[in-house]
C-alpha cells in the first residue's frame, strides 16, 4: 500500500498538469493568430492548411442574358413588298415559334442560323445580316416566347429552393429572397459554379457589409446555407458545464465560449486556461490566464472551429479529489487492520 499511493499521485498529476511541451505558445502569438482570423473565412481556412483560388474580380460583373438550347423565340419580319415571306414567319411565331435546336433556329428562306450562346440583340442582327445577304430591305425583331429559366439552386436553411437569375441579380438579393436564418452557420455555407467553390466570404457579405463580395449569380450556381451545429469549438475541463459551443461566423471570442460554458468555477485554475488547435497528433497550444481574458479585448483572442479550450483544476482541488476517493479505501484497511489484530496478526 505504502507504494501504491505514490504512483497514483504520480498519475494524477501527470494527467490533471497543464500541457508544457515544446508546441506551447503564450498570450502574445494568441492575439497575433487572432488578428489573422478576424480577417475572414480564407485567412482561417489557410491557417488550417486547406487550399483556395484567389477571389475573381470578374465574378462582380454583369452580364447579359444569353440564348440557350430549348429556348423557343419570337420572330417578326418586316418587308415592304414580300408580305408572304412576313406573314410565314409571324405565323410560325404565333403558333409554335421559333426552338432553339442543336443551338440554331430554322427561318423560311434561309439555312440554320446558329444564335446559341448569344444575347437577343445579337441574335438579332445576326438573322438581319443572314436575311440580308438573300432579301434586301428586312427588318427583323426579336423576343422569347418561351425558355428555360436559368436559376440559383438553393438547400440547406432557405425556405425556397431556386431563385431565377437575369444577369444582374447579386448574391445579397438571393440570399434576401432565400431568407436565410439568422443563426445560419455561414462559415460553413458555401458557394458551388461548374463544379468549383466561389471564393466568397458569406459573413463578410450579410453581417459586416461588406460589397466586394456581392458576386453576379448564374444559372446552375448552388448555394448551401449550412445550420449551427457545422462549425464548433468544445470548452472541457473546470468550467461550469463542459459543453459544444456552434461557431457561427468562423469565430467566437474565448469570452464568449467561457461564458457559455458558465464560466470557471472556485475549482479551476485561472492561470492555465489552455486552447488546443490544430491536428491533435501535432497540436498548437497556447497557453493564457484569467487577466489576458478580462484585460484584452475580444478581437485580441479569439477561436477558430475545431479548437478546444481546457482549465486545468486547481492543485488543491486535485488533492482534495484525490483523498476523497482514497478515503472508503482508508476506511476499508482500518477495519480490516482492526478485525486481523483481533486474529493474533499485523498487516505490513
Amino acid at each position: 500500500m505504502r507504494f501504491f499511493i505514490p504512483i497514483i499521485l504520480l498519475i494524477l498529476s501527470s494527467c490533471s498538469s497543464p500541457y508544457m511541451g515544446k508546441d506551447q505558445f503564450g498570450a502574445d502569438e494568441f492575439v497575433m493568430d487572432s488578428y489573422k482570423i478576424r480577417e475572414g473565412k480564407f485567412s482561417i481556412l489557410e491557417m488550417e492548411g486547406k487550399t483556395y483560388e484567389d477571389f475573381d474580380e470578374t465574378l462582380l460583373t454583369e452580364y447579359e442574358d444569353q440564348i440557350h438550347e430549348d429556348d423557343v423565340l419570337m420572330v417578326v419580319l418586316y418587308h415592304p413588298r414580300r408580305s408572304d415571306l412576313s406573314q410565314a414567319v409571324q405565323t410560325i411565331g404565333q403558333t409554335i415559334g421559333f426552338r432553339v435546336t442543336h443551338g440554331q433556329i430554322a427561318l423560311p428562306d434561309l439555312p440554320p442560323v446558329a444564335i446559341e450562346g448569344l444575347t437577343l440583340e445579337g441574335a438579332r442582327k445576326k438573322i438581319q445580316q443572314s436575311y440580308d445577304h438573300e432579301i434586301k430591305d428586312v427588318e427583323i425583331f426579336l423576343t422569347y416566347r418561351e425558355r428555360i429559366a436559368r436559376k440559383v439552386e438553393l438547400a440547406g436553411l432557405v425556405s425556397i429552393p431556386s431563385v431565377p437569375v437575369d444577369g444582374k441579380i447579386r448574391l445579397f438579393d438571393v440570399l434576401s429572397k432565400a431568407r436565410v436564418p439568422p443563426d445560419a452557420n455561414l462559415f460553413k455555407s458555401y458557394i458551388v459554379r461548374d463544379q468549383s467553390l466561389v471564393t466568397v466570404d458569406l459573413y463578410k457579405l450579410l453581417k459586416e457589409g461588406d460589397m466586394s463580395q456581392n458576386i453576379v449569380m448564374h444559372g446552375g450556381d448552388k448555394v448551401y446555407i449550412a445550420e449551427p451545429s457545422a462549425a464548433s469549438v468544445m470548452v472541457m475541463g473546470e468550467v461550469g458545464v463542459e459543453r459544444v459551443v456552434n461557431v457561427l461566423h468562423g469565430f467566437i471570442s474565448l469570452r464568449e465560449a467561457l461564458a457559455e460554458a458558465h464560466g470557471i468555477p472556485y475549482t479551476g485554475d485561472k492561470s492555465y486556461i489552455q486552447v488546443i488547435r490544430g491536428n491533435i497528433v501535432r497540436p498548437k497550444i497556447y497557453t493564457l490566464s484569467w487577466e489576458h481574458v478580462i484585460h484584452l479585448s475580444n478581437d485580441s483572442l479569439l477561436l477558430m472551429p475545431g479548437d478546444i479550450v481546457y482549465v486545468a483544476a486547481k492543485p488543491i482541488t486535485e488533492w482534495n479529489r484525490f483523498i476523497s476517493q482514497l478515503l472508503p479505501s482508508f476506511t476499508t484497511i482500518d477495519v480490516l487492520s482492526k478485525s486481523c489484530g483481533n486474529w493474533g496478526f499485523t498487516l505490513p
